[in-house]
């Protein structure tokens, strides 16, 4: 899989890789030494933890789709705002609005080095 060339593809990058169903597909839209927060104020980093989280995802059974609020570019970083979620046949199984910065490789390629897939709830805590 090709990682997006443009910061405001990356959400749906994003959701093609979760839907291969492959680890390493996954981790690869990643900046592993970010922080990616899988669950509601539980944020993690580094290669270990990211790849559980990751698995735990994947765990998930079912299509996930991303929808793009917002994405907002400036350099070599963006911010993006996503509603997203994870259906299997008619149910849904998870759903959240997320926060995700973004920053361009020296390739020109973009990964995500932080993922908040709850970060714009109306009921964050700290």
């Amino acid at each position: 899989m090709k990682l997006p060339t443009r910061a405001e593809d990356a959400h749906a990058s994003l959701a093609a890789a979760y839907n291969t169903g492959d680890l390493a597909t996954v981790l690869s839209m990643y900046d592993v030494n970010g922080i990616i927060v899988p669950e509601l104020n539980r944020p993690v980093s580094g290669k270990d933890q990211f790849e559980e989280a990751v698995k735990g995802i994947l765990s998930i059974k079912g299509t996930m789709e991303i929808r793009t609020v917002y994405c907002l570019q400036t350099g070599d970083l963006a911010v993006g705002r996503s509603e997203w979620n994870i259906t299997g046949g008619n149910d849904v199984k998870v759903s959240a609005k997320g926060i995700e910065v973004m920053k361009r490789q020296a390739d020109g390629t973009w990964k995500i080095v932080i993922d908040h897939a709850f970060g714009a709830l109306e009921a964050l805590t700290p």
